[in-house]
């Protein structure tokens, strides 16, 4: 039998449960394009992702902590990378389309700012537009990539990007898969990284959580992850499919995530260097709404469309760390001065 998208769509009818996203119902495209003979629209999406810019320039972008020193801390890929993982396992189990729970969690973080959410917070307090990391990775795929051609994701992958942090809830259960395992993702992998970097030692995680959601950086991911699929599938027999916690994991992971935010995301020593990046952003923000004749050519074109606030945060948003350090540098340090 020769392999085809036909092939596929039969595999998802027969695989499936009744309430995933098949494949051949996606609800398209903006632009209409030649349907690919030998993969569902959803696995395309995920194919534009990995070979779009925005994904490479993840490896170069904080996740929690800023310039540390060591290898094996997560950066804003791996921690894409990690949120993809769970979410196809909980996707796996519910028997819901893999391939569209990928391509949104490969996307979701494409808009992020440099220097982690310091690098959100100052945009969006300063920028006249707002700016949301969340709206920003929907801009990305939408316009900025492939020189404001943009990747032509489907409805759904596109619905899955925007709505996966915020009140806005996704319209499929895969895209509400992305919000559990983004936030699975992050505060179990934050913990592993606020330990190694000795922000906090293994036993001031509080015992009380710890009890409910396990000892260990996989036990806590499994209790969660399994919870989710256990919890969900109640929902699909009661006729009423939703992807939910248990109300005492639920309330455990919350608690968890105020201990983080008190212990760590604004903890002054793992943080330290944030006051530095957010008047980097500022800076640069301010000089290139001054003079937008000096933002990058890729980006200068979209003046003509959109206000240069919102083209200087397309600038900046798409910035790695360490591009937006040498931009800095480039702006306001001195060059050595040495006579010819």
């Amino acid at each position: 039998m020769d392999f085809s998208k036909e092939m596929l769509y039969k595999r998802e009818r027969e695989l499936f449960c009744e309430y995933a996203v098949f494949s051949e119902n996606t609800k398209g495209r903006e632009r209409a394009i030649e349907e690919c003979s030998f993969r569902t629209p959803f696995r395309r999406d995920r194919d534009r992702i990995i070979h779009s810019k925005s994904f490479r320039r993840l490896m170069h972008k904080t996740q929690c902590f800023l310039s540390p020193e060591g290898d094996h801390y997560r950066t804003r890929l791996t921690h894409t990378l990690e949120v993809n993982q769970i979410a196809q396992t909980i996707a796996r189990a519910l028997r819901l389309n893999e391939d569209l729970c990928e391509a949104a969690a490969l996307g979701h973080d494409l808009g992020h700012t440099p220097f982690g959410h310091a690098g959100e917070r100052v945009l969006n307090s300063i920028c006249t537009d707002g700016f949301r990391h969340n709206e920003q990775s929907l801009r990305t795929v939408d316009i900025l990539e492939r020189d404001g051609e943009g990747l032509n994701l489907t409805f759904e992958v596109r619905d899955s990007i925007l709505c996966h942090t915020g009140k806005k809830a996704a319209d499929t259960l895969e895209g509400k898969i992305i919000k559990f395992a983004d936030r699975i993702a992050y505060i179990n992998h934050d913990i592993d990284d606020a330990i190694r970097g000795k922000v906090i030692s293994v036993n001031d995680v509080p015992s009380v959580l710890c009890d409910v959601l396990g000892n260990t950086h996989g036990a806590r991911i499994d209790t969660m992850v399994k919870n989710v699929i256990e919890a969900s599938e109640n929902t699909f027999k009661a006729g009423k499919p939703d992807i939910v916690m248990d109300e005492d994991i639920m309330k455990a992971t919350d608690e968890l995530r105020e201990y983080m935010f008190e212990n760590v995301y604004l903890n002054p020593v793992a943080k330290g260097e944030e006051s530095k990046a957010c008047a980097m952003i500022e800076s640069m923000y301010y000089y290139f709404v001054k003079n937008p004749d000096k933002i990058s050519e890729e980006y200068k074109r979209y003046l003509e469309e959109y206000s240069t606030p919102r083209v200087v945060c397309d600038y900046i948003a798409g910035m790695t760390d360490r591009y937006a350090v040498s931009v800095y540098e480039s702006i306001f340090i001195p060059k050595v001065w040495a006579k010819r």
